[in-house]
């Protein structure tokens, strides 16, 4: 079978995806209008804010063919075939159409002026961001949810912004006029400026033909230099029209509950679909179109019977949620103008349905509430109105709708959960996809876990009964400095090679002296018993610092030297040092000596610590280079160096937006901008890759370092032992928006107590290889056999390949039985 997609949007990709997963065994071949594969949609504001098209493009599945930068225009039923604008065909035995829509720009005079803009693709921000330039300020004609998305990226590119709306009240579609009135308080709290009830009368230019200014139909002026348009959508049924097939009065190609269209080989998908007498435009819908669409060609049932509207995301900082119907026999509603949160339920006139709500400030109901519309409500109005996602007494039915992105109900995550033993909520979104595209149903993916009987013990090991995070707040609180105490007084036993490496790190974490000193010396991993990194020959890597990537040339003479001298193994490493391997451990007191007299301290790359702050050459050599990424990398690693935390850290500084230094790939990374910094968090590399979050922008030196400082303690504070940042961020409770609240927006309190921490940090900071090597005691442990301590181990034995030394291995000889 030829299968040919003529699109190739969000819906497009969920389809080849889903065709691809379940092994359809014929061609695909995707034909896309835009010069790049499907990309994050609903993200798109977020490229504006430091994300790259790598970050927000999708992984084309194995099989499927791309044909990308040429237009579709026309399809021959007949001869089923569709042809580009360059006059290529394409043959198909199915063909699915996933168009989507075109940005409706209403017929006011001037709306073709330079300077004006629609809201909808890479190219669409990218132009947008060039005009921004050279502009003071912004308007968005639009008040809906891609309106004020809109209306703040132009004020994150730093123009005065307003936004124009003809409803009496923004988001008409998803708030009442109580909820859109808050929400207009909110937003101009931020510095906008909002019209409602007022239309345009015509976009005039200035003295240079470029738009200078809108006029009102009350004849009043708001100056501005860039005006984008965002006042809904219109779907792209042009090549259905034009090859005959059905569509509606008023848009959209006409569709069964399979999505077939009028030709039965014809399938139509998406923002151009016409299903049921609606055009869906949430990604939910789409993606479960898409889905029925898969089944069908592959000669499934699957049918298509509408979709879950509702909504619940974050705009300009507020929370706004709608599920349900917006109207009903009866409500109930809460409002607190000075919190700026406004509540309403409605249900049925025997007060016993709930069919919908609204929730602007605060979404916390939104989870829990949202599977039970149109079923018996689960408590009393007044109560739900303050339910959470954690509210336990809501008993969801099998059929409610948990995740409506990708129609996962509550009755298919507890089956996964009972056949698959699942354990937590990445085994639930890896086997059911729920919680993969917005995440607003997590927190209900956690309780569903508890509700299902999982038990998620938080014990770190059965020697404590308390969390990692725990045994940090009673380390710091009661000023424990022993692990010894520790044990005796909140645990049992005598410890593990869970517990003691766990609070190891702790202890050195909070500053309590050289973690070889007496009984710390005992609770050290392999590695930081010897302060270096063992190989798989018994041997060991010295890893000197090399700050931001910068050495002096007579440092690397010494580095060459010692190398030479104690016949070691070179290498650069991806963190821009260099890797010194195969030293044996009577080897290490004297190489250490050579390095820290030549003004080398410990790299810590056997702990976890800190490894590096990597970074390009910056605006110092760079003709791209914004800012100095090298002096700002080498001032964060000495910064925090030695820092000791639940897992290894890694970081970068990029001098500009072409991320030389790789910063999206680390546990925080900075990326310079014009105005300054942009800091990111929680990526890393690795078995799961992970691009790092957009935390802060156009962040001054001082506001970045004290952000960093804040991160990390809070971090080492909070998370599990062994769980690298992106995990830890992801499972956060409110992910980055929590996080941003508590160390910038200082939500809990205790910023003043991190800030604290990370300069008790910096101010006692001292070289472990340097005390190391001037304590007679500790250097007594650096020897092969303690009986012989002048005798090397005779097991250790080396070849020579490409001019460097090479581990030889000896098979172990096995006895005859």
């Amino acid at each position: 079978m030829r299968l040919v997609v003529v699109g190739h949007g969000p819906t497009a990709h969920r389809l080849t995806e889903t065709l691809v997963e379940r092994g359809f065994s014929g061609t695909i071949t995707v034909m896309g209008e835009e010069p790049r594969p499907a990309y994050d949609r609903v993200a798109l504001t977020s490229y504006l804010s430091g994300r790259t098209v790598e970050d927000l493009t999708y992984p084309v599945p194995d099989g499927v063919t791309l044909r990308l930068g040429g237009r579709v225009t026309a399809i021959d039923r007949e001869r089923r075939t569709v042809t580009t604008e360059a006059g290529e065909t394409e043959p198909y035995d199915v063909l699915v159409l996933a168009t989507g829509s075109a940005p409706f720009v209403p017929p006011v005079p001037g709306r073709d002026l330079p300077g004006c803009f629609v809201y909808r693709t890479i190219e669409d921000l990218d132009a947008i961001r060039e005009a921004s330039r050279g502009a003071g300020a912004g308007i968005v004609i639009g008040g809906g949810l891609l309106g004020l998305e809109a209306a703040d990226a132009l004020r994150g590119l730093g123009l005065e912004t307003h936004v124009v709306e003809m409803s009496k009240w923004l988001m008409p579609r998803q708030v009442d006029e109580g909820g859109g009135s808050l929400l207009r308080h909110h937003i101009e709290a931020l510095g906008l400026t909002i019209h409602t009830g007022a239309g345009v009368a015509a976009i005039e230019a200035g003295p240079d033909g470029r738009v200078a200014r809108l006029v009102k139909p009350d004849g009043e002026v708001v100056e501005a230099g860039v005006v984008v348009f965002s006042a809904g959508v219109r779907p792209r049924d042009e090549l259905a029209r034009a090859c005959g097939l059905e569509v509606g009065e008023r848009g959209g190609v006409v569709v069964d509950e399979g999505m077939r269209t009028s030709d039965p080989r014809v399938y139509a998908i998406g923002e151009c679909a016409l299903a049921g007498g609606m055009v869906y435009g949430l990604v939910g819908p789409c993606f479960a179109q898409a889905e029925v669409a898969a089944d069908r060609i592959l000669g499934g049932p699957a049918v298509f019977e509408g979709a879950d509207m509702s909504t619940k995301l974050k705009l300009l900082g507020v929370e706004v949620a709608q599920f349900g119907a917006m109207s009903g026999a009866l409500d109930v509603t809460y409002m607190d103008p000075v919190a700026g949160i406004y509540k309403r339920l409605f249900i049925s006139d025997d007060a016993k349905t709930l069919l919908g709500g609204i929730c602007v400030g605060d979404a916390g109901p939104y989870s829990a509430l949202r599977p039970f519309v149109g079923k018996p409500l689960p408590a009393a109005p007044h109560d739900l109105l303050f339910a959470g996602a954690g509210s336990a007494q809501l008993d969801l039915p099998d059929d409610a709708q948990v995740c409506s992105c990708n129609n996962v109900t509550k009755g298919r995550i507890c089956s996964a959960i009972a056949d698959k033993g699942l354990t937590d909520v990445q085994g639930i979104k890896d086997c059911t996809r729920a919680g993969t595209t917005c995440g607003s149903c997590v927190p209900m993916l956690k309780q569903l876990l508890v509700t299902s009987g999982v038990e998620v013990s938080k014990a770190l090991c059965e020697h404590f009964a308390y969390s990692r995070a725990e045994l940090f707040d009673i380390v710091l609180v009661r000023g424990i400095t022993t692990f010894s105490q520790l044990i005796a007084e909140h645990g049992s036993g005598r410890g593990c090679d869970i517990c003691k490496p766990a609070v190891a790190s702790i202890l050195a974490s909070l500053g309590n002296g050289h973690i070889l000193d007496g009984e710390q010396a005992a609770l050290q991993d392999t590695n930081d018993h010897f302060l270096a990194n063992i190989q798989k020959n018994g041997t060991y890597s010295v890893v000197p610092r090399i700050p931001g990537g910068e050495i002096t040339p007579e440092k690397l003479i010494v580095i060459g030297e010692v190398a030479r001298d104690f016949g070691l193994y070179t290498k650069i490493t991806g963190g821009q040092r260099i890797d010194l391997l195969g030293a044996r451990v009577e080897q290490l007191p004297r190489i250490w000596r050579r390095l820290v007299d030549a003004g080398f301290e410990s790299g810590h790359a056997y702990g976890k610590a800190l490894r590096t702050v990597k970074s390009c050459v910056g605006s110092t050599w760079c003709r791209y280079g914004v800012q100095d990424s090298v002096g700002l990398a080498i001032a964060l690693e000495l910064r925090y160096r030695g820092l000791r935390s639940p897992h290894k850290l890694k970081a970068a500084v990029s001098g500009c937006a072409r991320e030389c230094a790789e910063a999206r790939s680390k546990d925080f990374g900075v990326i310079a901008t014009e105005q300054g910094w942009n800091l990111y968090v929680g990526g890393n590399g690795g078995f799961r890759p992970r691009h790092a979050d957009l935390l802060a922008a156009d962040l001054s030196t001082d506001d970045l370092v004290r952000a960093i400082d804040r991160f990390l303690m809070f971090y080492i504070r909070t998370a599990d032992r062994l769980q690298r940042t992106a995990t830890w961020l992801e499972s956060l409770d409110g992910g980055l928006d929590y996080l941003r609240a508590v160390i910038v927006d200082d939500s809990l309190g205790i910023c003043a107590d991190l800030d604290a921490q990370m300069e008790r940090h910096v101010a006692t900071y001292a070289d472990e290889w340097r005390a190391a090597i001037e304590d007679p005691e500790k250097l007594r442990r650096f020897v092969s056999f303690v009986n012989a301590p002048d005798v090397p181990d005779p097991s250790i034995s080396f070849e020579t390949e490409r001019d460097q030394i090479k581990p030889v291995f000896i098979p172990l000889e096995v006895a005859p039985r």
